[in-house]
């Protein structure tokens, strides 16, 4: 490669969580309302959105995931908010010279219908990640009926994530 070249890198992220009850849903920072009164079980909050996104960036620069950084056993981020996580992560990827050209993403639940929320949940991301709210995509969709999502057992995500070297 070149000098002159561009350098960008792309990473992608996953994430589910199981629902139970006496749990907050949150996705992407927001707090939702599921008809049976269910939220997502995990060490921090559960924000599957944020920690798939999260994944996704730290992807991108081989620099692990997470867990790494934040690991479940460490009792200071029991209940922890998600998108504060996922800042952390955009000052790593900032301070190591790369900044975010784009991130798109797709949750995958049943239940609650995520279409009130997606802008407020873009909204949210956009201003963790410190990017214009035109390069963050957030999708939701249902699995059909089909395995842990489908059955209502969990909730998952998936990103991808674009960096380019400052």
């Amino acid at each position: 490669m070149n000098s002159g070249s561009r350098k960008i890198r792309i990473g992608n992220g996953y994430d589910i969580h199981r629902l139970v009850p006496g749990r907050k849903l949150i996705l992407g920072g927001v707090l939702l309302s599921h008809p049976d009164q269910l939220g997502l079980e995990g060490h921090s909050d559960a924000d599957v959105l944020s920690h798939a996104i999260t994944d996704a960036l730290l992807g991108a620069l081989s620099l692990g995931d997470i867990g790494k950084y934040f690991p479940p056993e460490d009792p200071q981020w029991k209940d922890v908010d998600s998108l504060y996580l996922l800042s952390q992560v955009v000052e790593l990827i900032n301070e190591a010279g790369w900044e975010i050209v784009n991130v798109d993403s797709v949750v995958i639940a049943e239940r609650p219908k995520l279409k009130p929320q997606i802008e407020t949940i873009r909204d949210n991301l956009a201003r963790k990640l410190r990017v214009d709210l035109d390069r963050v995509g957030v999708k939701a969709t249902t699995n059909e009926k089909l395995g842990p999502e489908g059955r209502e057992e969990g909730i998952s995500s998936y990103a991808v994530a674009l960096l380019e070297q400052l």
